[in-house]
């Protein structure tokens, strides 16, 4: 997901309704109607739709098929890919290193791996962590190629390739939106941990929320085992397989499918941790990746917006890989969030989750 995207779904139109437009709660059956309608409204393969309260997933509807064209419908058990809304697991993954006080959000890049510096800008080394979540390291947004460095084992190259040492750099704490900060972010907890990234996810975040979750393409190549990515005009990709989907190398930034399900115990822990109930960390740590900086309104892996019907304030983010999109909002003082997904990239596909998410949040 580009900083386009991303603002642009903090001014997500139909996002915006008041509180008092709720509309009574719908049964399964009526609600799947609904989501139906959009789906067929946005011409989009499949669309997902849930809602999710502190204690987890609160009700779900799926509606379309796996594969345009196709006659296998999607399921309440099928896995989304979740783009950019990885980014919150990774900066949490963070945060567990600050609990255990093996890492600090003013630690630097110079001072956490500095073989990586020594081969980049000098500046590199000045960038902390809190700048890399926050998207305030002046690192570029991408790579011009993410498969000159396409596999996991690779992350501790990333630097030298987006900040060569007589690149031109942005003002100090800028913003932009950096799919290289986040990648470099996950780089960081390997070497904490001599473990990769997705080893450390699981381990330190899936597993104590008993999450079951999994990185790149949902399903088995050349099977429509699970909803099927297509591009932004509704048509399959040629492959469901690892030529769809980012490198691995960008997994931290953007690389994790899941359930509906799965993904609400991501969602439900985050909300329990903003309203100071028992969560996976500690009530500050959550503030910490809540709380944006006041410039780009970027906290640590989250947009943060003011909408009526959340009471104040909102948790926000989109996530596409360009043929899936998902899209999550959270509202912490009302202890719900909702979120959406579809095997589709483009417009269409960001209206389609824009819709579906203003239909669960009316359902009430």
């Amino acid at each position: 997901m580009n900083r386009r995207h991303f603002l642009t779904s903090l001014g997500g139109g139909a996002i915006s309704f008041t509180q008092g437009q709720a509309a009574p709660t719908d049964t399964a059956a009526g609600l799947q109607e609904k989501l139906e309608a959009l789906r067929q409204k946005h011409r989009v393969p499949a669309l997902a739709a849930a809602r999710v309260r502190v204690d987890g997933l609160a009700i779900q509807t799926v509606t379309g098929f796996r594969k345009a064209g196709g006659s296998t419908p999607v399921t309440p058990a099928d896995l989304w890919h979740y783009g950019s809304m990885t980014k919150a697991m990774t900066a949490t993954l963070l945060a567990t290193y600050v609990q255990e006080g093996r890492l600090h959000w003013d630690d630097s890049l110079g001072k956490l791996i500095p073989e990586s510096c020594r081969k980049a800008h000098p500046r590199t080394k000045d960038i902390t962590v809190l700048q890399l979540l926050q998207h305030r390291s002046g690192l570029r947004a991408n790579l011009l190629s993410w498969w000159l460095l396409p596999r996991a084992d690779q992350r501790g190259e990333i630097l030298r390739l987006a900040a060569p040492p007589g690149a031109d750099w942005p003002e100090a704490g800028s913003y932009l939106y950096s799919n290289v900060g986040y990648a470099i972010a996950g780089h960081l907890a390997e070497k904490l941990d001599g473990q990769t990234w997705e080893t450390l996810l699981e381990k330190r975040l899936f597993r104590p929320l008993k999450i079951t979750a999994g990185q790149g393409p949902a399903g088995t190549e050349g099977k429509e085992d699970q909803p099927w990515p297509h591009d932004s005009k509704g048509q399959p990709l040629p492959v469901n397989g690892p030529g769809c989907d980012n490198p691995p190398s960008l997994g931290p930034a953007g690389r994790v499918h899941a359930s509906l399900e799965n993904y609400a115990r991501f969602a439900a822990d985050q909300l329990r941790g903003a309203a100071g109930q028992p969560a996976l960390l500690p009530t500050a740590l959550y503030k910490i990746l809540h709380t944006p900086d006041p410039i780009s309104h970027y906290a640590c892996g989250w947009g943060i917006a003011d909408r009526p019907w959340a009471a104040g304030r909102c948790l926000t983010h989109t996530g596409s890989n360009n043929a899936n999109y998902a899209a999550v909002w959270l509202a912490p003082e009302k202890a719900f969030g909702v979120f959406a997904a579809c095997n589709q990239g483009g417009p269409a596909a960001a209206e389609a989750c824009d819709a579906a998410c203003s239909l669960m949040i009316q359902h009430t």
